[in-house]
């Protein structure tokens, strides 16, 4: 594999000297950028995500005009489900919804093994495709849902307020839970394992749902499942980010899990957080999405600190603490890239 022109972004995974911090953003790909919205009304979302011709082009889009230091794989966490035979129809302004959720052993036996060289060939012709366009400018990250977010989605046939007919599951049957979370596990990691072989630099592993599970349960259902999987994985030297939205405790106990990489959302303290966990992994994030609709002289405030909370040396990827919303303003997203490239100097010197 060729040397990458702007390798900032692995080199801070692993924790290792660099001469600022690198950035990027999750959703970074997206409804935010007038140029994503003018692909995007020529087709429509499941088929950008199976056009890797389409799906290259706006994974590149952010790093051309945005700055960004890694891309991140244009795709959805649901091909998963949709790889395993269910039907997903997005939408629009109500998002995901499976007509045919999974909630009997008679669901769960409809559910393929995930045949990811023929159900997901898109997905890695995008990454090949992504990577050729890319000209090792910068790493391209791949990723999945965690498989308890992924099974939260199957349950409950849509997104949901308050997840009852996933918890009802892990309640009253949850030997089928474990069931169902065992195969997407086998699913997810042989993914990854795909995605990695066709060229992806890093992983991420969203676990968007996991902070809707009290804490023994967390551990039971998700964390449990992401371990499996990062054990599973035959990588080199790729590194794995795991980001579990709303999961602020116990934080060594979910670091076992064996990524290199914990991603926060914004209501952690980043300095906290290093401080309890020394240079054990490295950490990502973690600003508040919605400092983007602010000026520029609060961007600059806030994204400021995020890097004095972190403090001086490797180890932090700066990004949003959850992707970026589709209504903020493009330029003000370059700002802090901008930003955070230039002041974050001074906190490697």
């Amino acid at each position: 594999m060729s040397k990458l022109k702007n390798d900032l972004f692995l080199r801070a995974c692993k924790g290792k000297k660099i001469q600022r911090t690198p950035v990027w953003m999750m959703r970074q790909a997206g409804r935010y950028l007038p140029e994503y919205r003018a692909v995007r009304s020529q087709s429509d979302f499941i088929t950008m995500c199976k056009t890797p011709e389409l799906a290259a082009e706006v994974t590149i889009q952010p790093i051309d005009l945005i700055g960004v230091d890694a891309a991140i794989l244009f795709s959805d966490i649901l091909v998963i489900p949709m790889a395993m035979g269910m039907e997903l129809e997005m939408v629009e302004s109500k998002g995901p919804v499976f007509h045919k959720p999974i909630r009997t052993e008679e669901d769960a036996k409809s559910l393929s093994e995930v045949d990811v060289d023929k159900s997901l060939r898109y997905v890695l012709d995008a990454v090949e495709l992504t990577k050729k366009e890319l000209d090792n400018r910068v790493p391209l990250i791949g990723f999945s849902g965690s498989p308890w977010t992924l099974l939260t989605y199957m349950v409950e046939g849509k997104g949901s307020k308050n997840f009852s007919e996933a918890k009802k599951m892990i309640y009253n049957n949850p030997k089928l839970a474990h069931k169902i979370l065992k195969k997407i596990t086998k699913g997810v990691t042989n993914y990854l394992n795909a995605k990695i072989e066709a060229g992806c630099n890093a992983v991420q592993i969203f676990d968007t749902w996991g902070g809707i599970l009290s804490q023994s349960e967390f551990f039971e259902f998700s964390h449990e499942y992401i371990t499996q999987i990062i054990s599973g994985l035959k990588r080199k030297d790729e590194p794995v980010i795991v980001f579990a939205k709303g999961v602020y405790y116990k934080l060594k106990r979910q670091i076992k899990c064996g990524a290199d990489v914990l991603g926060l959302d914004w209501t952690m303290d980043i300095g906290r957080v290093r401080t309890r966990l020394g240079d054990k992994v490295a950490l990502q994030g973690n600003l508040d999405p919605t400092v983007l609709y602010a000026g520029h002289d609060t961007i600059a405030k806030k994204a400021l600190a995020v890097l004095e909370s972190y403090g001086k040396g490797s180890g932090h990827i700066f990004n949003l603490g959850h992707g970026i919303l589709p209504d903020v303003p493009p330029e003000n997203a370059k700002f802090l890239v901008d930003f955070v490239k230039e002041a974050s100097v001074d906190f490697h010197k």
